[in-house]
């Protein structure tokens, strides 16, 4: 991505709050006027000071003082309207980044550290926000400086002139420093996403991790990334140690420079002692003055890289985002159609091969078949998760291609096998998917998925927090959770992805009853191990590699199809034990 489009999108998260940015600017010229003033003033001060005008002291003491206090109203007004300034655009380009990473590609998600985007959200964001108000404010600070190199100017030429070739050998050494510290920087930040992405996984799996007992190799895995990221700093630290060291001795250098041509020149009569006074004060900021202008060069990289990194995200290909057609339909009636659908996740493995069936509104359909025979997949692509690669999938006889994102997703509820719980109370974990829910129908449909007596059993009831991923829950708690959440969305069309896998048989029994009362209402789709769930489905279909291999009811299938015999009379016998 050019670097004139990162100044080009994030100038349109700064327009937007154009008023306080304004404000702030012009809080920032006056500082600027008042920098260039101030100086002058200062050294008419200690002029009259030497000279022993003392009414003109006091006169220009006033001045003085009127115009610091000036300052300090500037000063304070400049950071309020910053502080506006970049509160607002942060959070319109974290909107807008969260929003975008919505829409990737599940494929793309799959191959990218959760790091990547949490860095990018976090961090990134947070430096393009602020480089409009560093350079603002870098661009007082060098007004100012060259107010001050103004009055040296007046003061005396030869001197000035001395300033400029430092300036300039200054200048050289910080635009060294700049170019190696950004290279570094790049390499660190890359570093930086996968510290992040172990970080999450860490909190996210910190069970998993105590029960396989794999805290030390997970820690020595941990360990070596957080050693390089370290290293990393370290090593940028080092640069601009190295770089400091020398740029301070060169300062150091031109300091004593200037007092033995200030010598000459006083012993000459070229200049008097006052003023060498006034300009050997003002020595730090002339040479400051590049200081700044590399400093610039260093936020503005700083913030090409930020703002590649999240355009990438928000405003390119990098990442692939999802693809709707423009086809609205409100209510599906819920006929499915797969013809000749094959898919693979890698491009290689064919995970679905020449797949076709149909199923007809208000059916209960179940799938069943071994671990990797392609069960899941098919409800990925019914809920367009992942985009085929040859055939057609059909919704109510429209291709689903041709439909927009909520005809879809708005008509379809999953429940998971291993939904995710968010870290919100169980009341917000309903609200998150339907916007204005009732108490009523929150607890409808928890009594429904048999979870509202373990609710009313806890201290603080529906405002309970289930933490991270639900980890206050038992996984049957969770899965009880995840089926009242999509029971709240009251779509015509539930699929049901292993939902009752971590039940007890009791509990399972409850929702199997709450599936049965949904029966010839909703288009439901169940697929599951437990063939005792599937028994009273409208149709079962036996998946293998990829195929439906056998089609019919539970006792259809018993007659003609010896392996779901097998499978279910090896549950009967698992039970009767």
């Amino acid at each position: 991505m050019k670097k004139n489009n990162n100044l080009k999108n994030a100038f349109k998260y700064a327009k937007k709050q154009k008023k306080a940015f304004i404000l702030y600017f012009v809080a920032n010229i006056a500082l600027a006027i008042i920098g260039a003033i101030a100086p002058l003033l200062s050294a008419k001060e200690l002029l009259v000071l030497t000279n022993g005008f003392l009414k003109d002291l006091l006169f220009i003491s006033i001045l003085v003082l009127c115009v610091e206090l000036s300052r300090n109203i500037c000063h304070a007004l400049a950071r309020k309207y910053s502080q506006i300034f970049a509160r607002e655009v942060l959070k319109d380009i974290q909107i807008d980044m969260a929003n975008e990473v919505l829409k990737i590609e599940t494929a793309d998600l799959d191959k990218k550290s959760s790091g990547v985007f949490i860095d990018r959200l976090v961090k990134d964001t947070s430096r393009i926000s602020d480089i409009f108000l560093q350079l603002n404010m870098s661009i007082t600070d060098v007004i100012t400086n060259i107010g001050i190199l103004v009055a040296i100017f007046v003061i005396n030429k030869y001197i000035f002139l001395y300033y400029l070739v430092g300036i300039v050998l200054i200048f050289i050494l910080e635009k060294m420093r700049v170019k190696k510290y950004n290279l570094m920087d790049k390499e660190y930040r890359r570093h930086a996403e996968k510290t992040t992405g172990l970080a999450s996984e860490l909190i996210r799996g910190i069970r998993d991790i105590k029960v396989l007992n794999a805290s030390e190799s997970f820690m020595n895995t941990a360990s070596e990334k957080i050693t390089d990221l370290n290293f990393e700093r370290y090593k940028m630290s080092e640069v601009m140690r190295k770089y400091s060291l020398l740029t301070g001795s060169v300062r150091d250098t031109l300091d004593f420079i200037l007092i033995l041509i200030s010598i000459f020149m006083i012993s000459h009569g070229m200049i008097t002692i006052p003023s060498v006074v006034i300009i050997y004060m003002y020595r730090t900021r002339v040479f400051n003055l590049l200081t700044l202008a590399s400093q610039m060069m260093e936020w503005y990289k700083d913030f090409n890289l930020s703002a590649s990194r999240v355009f990438e995200i928000i405003d390119s290909d990098v990442f692939k985002k999802e693809k709707f057609g423009t086809k609205h339909i409100d209510n599906i009636k819920g006929d499915f159609e797969f013809k000749n659908v094959s898919f693979s996740y890698d491009g290689e493995k064919q995970v679905l091969d020449h797949l076709s069936f149909k199923i007809k509104h208000n059916e209960t359909v179940s799938f069943v078949g071994k671990s990797g025979a392609g069960k899941t997949t098919i409800f990925n692509l019914l809920a367009k998760m992942y985009d085929i690669d040859d055939g057609e999938i059909l919704i109510d006889g429209i291709n689903i291609k041709e439909l927009d994102k909520d005809s879809i997703r708005g008509n379809i509820s999953i429940i998971t096998q291993n939904p995710y719980i968010f870290n919100m109370t169980i009341k917000d974990n309903l609200k998150i998917v339907k916007e204005g829910l009732t108490d009523e129908e929150i607890v409808s449909a928890c009594k429904t998925a048999m979870l509202d007596e373990f609710i009313l059993s806890l201290p603080d009831k529906y405002d309970t927090l289930v933490g991270e991923g639900g980890l206050s829950l038992s996984g049957g708690q969770r899965q009880r959770l995840a089926i009242a959440r999509a029971l709240v969305q009251k779509t015509k069309i539930i699929l049901f992805d292993e939902a009752t896998s971590a039940l007890d048989n009791e509990t399972q029994k409850g929702i199997q009853d709450a599936i049965n009362n949904m029966k010839d209402d909703y288009t439901i789709l169940i697929i599951a191990h437990r063939l005792s769930t599937v028994i009273n489905s409208d149709k079962i279909m036996i998946v293998s590699d990829g195929k439906i291999t056998a089609t019919g009811t539970h006792e259809e299938l018993l007659k003609k199809n010896k392996e779901y015999k097998r499978l279910y009379d090896m549950e009967l016998k698992k039970n009767q034990n």
